[in-house]
């Protein structure tokens, strides 16, 4: 029986190169993601790895405690440098101060802003003269204050020259350096999109330190100095405030960063794996069904001359096993490939991953062995099953019997349909927001309703091709021919529209969701905002310079300028944002509509919140409360004194400016600055806050704009999964309309000698694949539409905005696409029916 699967697999290649194909494409993306997954973290670790060499123990100064000052001297200062250089085992210890600085580009603009990207430190010479953390590679270090040096990838990012004047910032005004010197490092978070700036030693103590203090000292172990007993060692020795870490934990901590910076690249080419393996196993069902239906009268006669039905199975299995054996391997070839060109892919000027050779590790391997034949195994199970329910009579058939329609199928189908529809209606109209268990019920339900549809698509096709008749009977007796072969096998045309169903109702879902919550993003982004610009921090823990703050106000064309301090606050056993703002302002830069109480009486003790928050613990005007703000964790009993319209640019809660920056994490610092002009543009308020790179400044169109920007990786996702089921759905129309051509040659040649020509069996053919490329499409439409309705109730929660919003556009070129690929899958198998001379076909037993 092995040689029997040996020989069918052969014989029947052309045919089942289709399903490799299919299989291939998951495969690749599989071990290709587990490739590049494997290489970029090895890549990491390996830079890592050089940039910690020779470091034995890392001290540090601790957090504050709660309650207490965050700008407190760093205990970590010469004298216990000094220190550490007596402590038994010690090869050298160097004190280094860290920190963060924003460049703006030669441009002007800012260069790879992001919060933990922007790194700066001190060039502290060794023996030798040199840090041997940072290799110069032109110019010279930095020795004096009006002097920076920044590493390769800034300098080509920015676009800078030996001798340039650059604009920075690091928590405080803009300030401008002369760039002196272009140095290498191996830090990730510079090499994967960050930058570098280096100070000399005594302007980085005043910037990140004060002078004779330091962020960090590097202890060095002698040869042979187990790295535990020298950590514990250290750690008697500090004073309080500081801390030790032993080299093997810094070690676990960025081997935890990698992994999940690793895992967060690998999402999307998974994603794209399980959705044309998801696709590509009802091409492999279909295309064992048919070969099982074409062999009837083989597989009936190993029944009559002895196999038993455990044999015919088993026989069947192997083939697939032979058919997933070849898959795994070429997938696993062109996954290779597809790990090779990833990093430049996902690498961008502001996330740049590093380079590295391939790790081909048997994880991979095992999975594309795993993935290729397991899938094909078992999606090849119940046609086999169906194939060893042959009768031995059959042998004796002239032609072969159409399946017999299972009357459980369209039951259970509807049944599932029902479920599913019942779900997402009841999600629909109970979900407020999106919990973790509306999640797993909305996921669920999709699922089932792509799952229901396909198991009745069966006794949904002849109402729907008999639809669709009347746009192809328009074309004569081609058009009618091509109806009626597509309805002549109700199974086996819903099993070939079920990868067009499929990738149909994924990319239509995705994009109404994406259309509907982009449009969303848009109203919300300047929605609140009576102000025509808005000057802000990338994040809580940076602030504007208050001079800058009286420059804007005092800016030409400048009508009114309030500061906005944002900060966190603890209230109900959760963390929420504050805006701490000025009663006598706040109405001339925010659109705020109160619903109880008023703004007025804002003051130390008394807030306002947003209705949301109000409902969701129970608050009303009048209500008293207690909360803590920022880093101030001393619940305190506060007043509302009003419930506003839920506003984005109000965030959660509203508070007395001066009492939230009084807590804020930059003690007296703002984060926003809300602008009403006359005629000042964007340029002057920038200049009026010294051009700096930690700060940007919108007008309202930009808000709306970096909102939209965020819907990127979604369209993305969505173009993805629409050329994976293209690329499948061509694959099985091709192969069924193959088939169906050979079962069909008589036909074909007796249409011939009627006088029917070669075009119009070419257009028979196409129209048949077309049709069959409708229906899967309409039912995919009808799935991907509801689904996207009921999801959206997950949105309104977080989105006051969100309502459904059909990209017209977009549908219409998925329809489009979709009947391009039947039209295009056509042509092979169209091509062959119109060659076959009509003699020879009628003869053909």
């Amino acid at each position: 029986m092995l040689s029997t699967a040996l020989r069918n697999v052969l014989a029947h290649k052309a045919r089942l190169l289709m399903t490799v194909l299919a299989v291939c494409l998951g495969v690749a993306f599989v071990s290709g993601t587990l490739v590049f997954a494997d290489s970029t973290a090895a890549a990491y670790q390996a830079a890592e790895s050089k940039n910690f060499a020779g470091i034995a123990v890392s001290v540090t100064a601790a957090d504050p405690p709660p309650g207490t000052s965050a700008n407190r001297p760093s205990p970590l200062t010469d004298t216990l440098a000094r220190k550490l250089t007596t402590v038994p085992g010690v090869a050298a210890v160097r004190p280094s101060v860290d920190g963060s600085a924003a460049l703006n580009a030669a441009d002007g603009t800012p260069l790879r802003v992001k919060m933990g990207a922007n790194q700066a430190a001190a060039y502290v010479p060794g023996s030798k003269g040199k840090d041997s953390r940072y290799p110069l590679i032109e110019g010279h270090a930095p020795t004096k204050s009006s002097e920076i040096a920044v590493d390769q990838g800034t300098a080509t990012a920015g676009h800078f020259r030996l001798g340039d004047t650059i604009t920075l910032a690091t928590d405080g005004p803009a300030m401008t350096k002369h760039l002196v010197g272009i140095v290498t490092t191996k830090d990730t978070r510079v090499t994967a999109g960050g930058t570098l700036t280096l100070f000399d030693q005594a302007t980085a103590e005043r910037l990140f330190a004060t002078p004779g203090h330091y962020t960090s000292i590097d202890v060095s172990a002698a040869s042979g100095v187990d790295e535990s007993a020298l950590t514990q060692q250290v750690t008697a020795m500090l004073p309080a405030g500081a801390e030790a870490t032993s080299g093997a934990a810094q070690a676990a901590q960025q081997a935890l960063f990698v992994g999940t910076l690793t895992r967060g690249y690998a999402k999307m080419p998974m994603v794209f794996a399980a959705v044309a393996l998801f696709i590509g196993s009802f091409l492999i069902i279909n295309t064992f069904t048919m070969l099982v239906s074409r062999r009837t009268r083989e597989i009936a006669l190993l029944r009559a001359i002895g196999a038993t039905r455990r044999q015919v199975v088993r026989t069947l299995l192997a083939e697939a096993f032979l058919v997933g054996l070849a898959a795994s391997v070429a997938g696993f070839l062109v996954g290779l490939g597809i790990a090779q060109v990833l990093p430049g892919l996902l690498s961008s000027d502001g996330n740049q991953l590093p380079q590295g050779g391939l790790v081909i590790g048997a994880r991979p391997i095992a999975a594309a062995l795993f993935v290729g034949i397991g899938v094909t195994v078992i999606a090849a199970w119940l046609p086999s099953r169906r194939a060893a329910k042959i009768a031995p009579v059959e042998a004796l058939r002239s032609a072969a019997q159409p399946a017999p329609r299972s009357r459980v199928r369209p039951i259970a189908g509807a049944a599932l349909l029902a479920l599913s529809v019942g779900t997402l209606a009841s999600l629909a109209a109970t979900a407020k927001d999106a919990s973790q268990d509306n999640l797993n019920s909305a996921m669920f339900g999709c699922g089932f309703l792509i799952i229901g549809l396909i198991m009745v698509a069966p006794v949904l096709a002849p109402p729907v091709l008999r639809l669709t008749g009347r746009v192809t009977r328009r074309f004569g007796i081609t058009g009618r021919l091509a109806q009626l072969n597509a309805l002549r096998d109700p199974r086996r045309t819903a099993a070939t529209a079920a990868t067009l169903l499929i990738s149909t109702a994924l990319v239509s879902g995705l994009a109404i969701i994406g259309n509907s919550t982009g449009q969303a993003l848009d109203h919300q982004a300047a929605a609140g905002l009576s102000a025509d610009y808005v000057i802000s921090t990338s994040n809580t823990m940076t602030g504007i310079d208050p001079a800058a703050v009286r420059r804007v106000t005092r800016a030409p064309g400048v009508r009114t300028a309030g500061a906005v301090a944002d900060s966190t606050v603890f209230i109900g056993g959760k963390v929420q944002e504050i805006s701490g703002v000025d009663p006598a302002t706040v109405n001339q830069v925010m659109k705020l509509h109160f619903l109880s109480g008023s703004d007025t009486h804002l003051g130390p003790g008394r807030i306002a919140v947003s209705s949301s928050l109000a409902r969701k613990h129970g608050l009303t005007t009048g209500s008293r409360i207690k909360i803590s703000i920022g880093r101030n964790q001393t619940l305190k009993l506060h007043t509302v004194v009003g419930v506003y319209q839920d506003n984005p640019t109000a965030r959660d809660a509203l508070g007395a400016r001066t009492e939230v920056q009084q807590d804020s994490f930059l003690p007296h610092s703002v984060q926003r600055i809300l602008v009403r002009a006359d005629d000042a543009t964007g340029h002057d308020l920038r200049t009026a806050v010294g051009n700096s790179p930690l700060l940007k400044v919108h007008n309202r169109a930009e808000l709306v704009r970096e909102a939209a920007g965020t819907m990127s990786n979604l369209l993305t996702l969505m173009y993805g999964l629409l050329a994976i089921g293209a690329v499948i759905s061509s694959l099985g129309i091709v192969n069924t309309l193959a088939m169906s051509v050979a079962e069909r040659t008589r036909e074909i040649g007796a249409l011939r000698a009627l006088g029917m020509d070669r075009t119009g069996i070419r257009r028979m053919i196409r129209l048949e694949a077309v049709t069959v490329a409708a229906f899967g499409t309409l039912l995919g439409l009808a799935g991907g539409v509801f689904s996207a309705w009921a999801a959206g109730a997950l949105a309104n929660g977080a989105m006051a905005e969100y309502s459904l919003a059909l990209p017209w556009g977009t549908l219409l070129l998925v329809c489009l696409v979709s009947l391009t690929i039947g039209a295009l899958a056509a042509a092979v198998p169209a091509r062959r029916a119109a060659a076959l001379s009509p003699l020879e076909a009628v003869a053909e037993a």
